[in-house]
């Protein structure tokens, strides 16, 4: 099967690499098509545990990746301001505390605050407490160790990334061509994909094509006029500055999301330099006032001019549709609160994967796929949403319209029923798990109404013991673990380049 891939960059590449590894050799035919005159978005530098999947089943050297793309680890995202100006709380990779005779860790912890209990869960974690130490250590493979209790992901250099992916494409056989599409051609009769053709009049004939055209949509939206679904109105967010700067700190092993009058700004720590941005609404922030206030926050000068994006929330009705598939920004974008854009991508790339068609593309295939990706953006969709509803701001307009607006019966019925008994909503598909919505409800004060009853059983003074346990067992593991520099130089992971956070 000839197989062409329109765009590069990141969702390109990681399609291009994962289908030249992972379907039978000799099966397809993988070229792919970009201009470097269009370039690609590269910001999104944040990760979630996932992608170590992905790069292991491409057979990717941690190490050699890392320095290649001067990644850092990353254990969790710490939210700053968005309950209210001046709370503080981290999404972990891991799980809160352990269960005892049959009861949640999290209905503990709230039984014991209901007694008096003054610590936030967050003393619970041990994520939580190595990223606030700027320690790093893979986790353990012995599941009754409190060093098996997390993940974690990394904070890479996206068009590092992306070159590092090409060049593993190409040693497996991938082609990649030069150009700037201006034609796609459709057979009349099936409304199929047939060709493309370039500026210079090179027409490029496929039987299957993958959209990583970006925002354009070139072939998903344009040609095969597949809906865009607008969800602008639950994440008014539309927009974004971004610009790196030197760091002189520590390497931190977390990404920040500091909530401000119109939006919020990230800090993403890799090994040379930092990435910051300022995601707002239009609506609510002039373009302006949007880059003054990312650069009154930057710990340093801009180490390039910054770059402003324009985006809309939301997705298409159907990724797949005939014998196109898009994978990446033309299939949809939530944007990059929760680092979720790789992760979809890859989502798709392995659905795809899974469900790869033959030259007749019966459309059971495609209705699958776009039943189980609708699905992903839409449990994420929520996530997002509840971090921008669960707040108590109303000191800006912006804050306000998010506290007060309406939300999806999806995400209020998963609110309302933690509210009343402290019960997560379980779901097969959807890439956030039960410690994910926990961090974020009690990191934002929703507190439920009553904990299980079954927490009751536990003697206090057994509740009291098994929690000053978990402390204990999570500061004695923190305190072995290295900086996370320390770590990075001593598996070689840093690049020859990089050495004590010079630049």
């Amino acid at each position: 099967m000839r197989v062409l891939i329109v765009g590069g960059g990141t969702a390109g590449w990681m399609t291009a690499a994962a289908l030249g590894r992972l379907l039978p050799p000799g099966s397809v035919n993988i070229r792919l098509v970009e201009s470097e005159q269009i370039g690609t978005v590269g910001v999104g530098e944040a990760t979630v545990p996932h992608i170590r999947f992905f790069n292991a089943r491409l057979g990717f050297d941690e190490a050699e990746f890392m320095a290649q793309t001067r990644a850092t680890f990353k254990l969790g995202i710490e939210f700053r301001n968005w309950a209210h100006v001046g709370d503080r709380y981290i999404h972990p990779f891991g799980a809160y505390g352990e269960n005892l005779d049959g009861v949640e860790f999290h209905h503990l912890w709230l039984r014991a605050r209901s007694a008096g209990g003054k610590r936030p869960i967050g003393d619970y974690s041990l994520p939580i407490l190595a990223a606030l130490d700027g320690r790093f250590t893979p986790p353990k493979d012995d599941p009754a160790s409190i060093g098996s209790t997390y993940s974690y992901a990394y904070q890479f250099d996206a068009t590092r990334y992306a070159a590092f992916l090409r060049s593993f494409a190409e040693g497996l056989g991938v082609r990649r061509t030069e150009g700037r599409i201006i034609d796609v051609s459709r057979n009349g009769e099936s409304g199929l994909v047939e060709s493309v053709m370039l500026e210079g009049g090179e027409r490029l004939e496929a039987d299957l094509f993958i959209d990583c055209s970006g925002f354009r949509g070139l072939l998903i939206g344009q040609a095969m006029e597949s809906e865009f679904q607008d969800w602008s109105h639950w994440l008014p967010c539309d927009r974004a500055w971004a610009a790196p700067c030197r760091s002189d700190g520590p390497l931190l092993p977390y990404t920040r999301a500091t909530a401000h009058e119109s939006g919020w700004f990230w800090r993403i720590p890799l090994q040379h330099r930092v990435g910051n941005g300022h995601v707002y609404s239009s609506a609510f922030c002039s373009d302006e006032e949007a880059l003054t206030a990312l650069l009154a926050q930057m710990e340093s000068e801009p180490g390039a001019d910054p770059r402003q994006l324009r985006f809309k929330a939301g997705c298409r009705r159907l990724q797949w549709s005939g014998n196109v598939v898009a994978i990446g920004l033309a299939s949809g974008f939530l944007e990059p609160l929760e680092s979720t854009s790789i992760h979809l991508v890859q989502l798709a790339i392995g659905y795809l994967v899974d469900l790869f068609p033959d030259s007749g593309f019966d459309p059971v295939c495609a209705d699958e796929f776009n039943r189980i990706m609708s699905l992903e953006y839409e449990r994420i969709r929520d996530f997002l949403i509840l971090h921008y509803h669960a707040t108590r701001r109303d000191d800006t307009p912006f804050w306000d319209y998010c506290r007060t607006m309406p939300i999806p019966d999806s995400l209020a019925y998963r609110v309302d029923l933690f509210r009343e008994r402290g019960v997560v909503a379980q779901y097969r598909e959807g890439m956030f798990l039960d410690a994910s919505w926990l961090a974020v409800l009690f990191g934002q004060d929703v507190m439920p109404r009553d904990y299980d009853p079954l927490a009751d059983r536990v003697a206090p003074e057994m509740l009291e013991q098994h929690l000053a346990t978990i402390r204990e067992r999570c500061a004695q593991a923190v305190e072995a673990m290295p900086a996370q520099e320390d770590y990075l130089e001593g598996i070689g992971a840093l690049a020859p380049s990089v050495r004590r956070n010079v630049p």
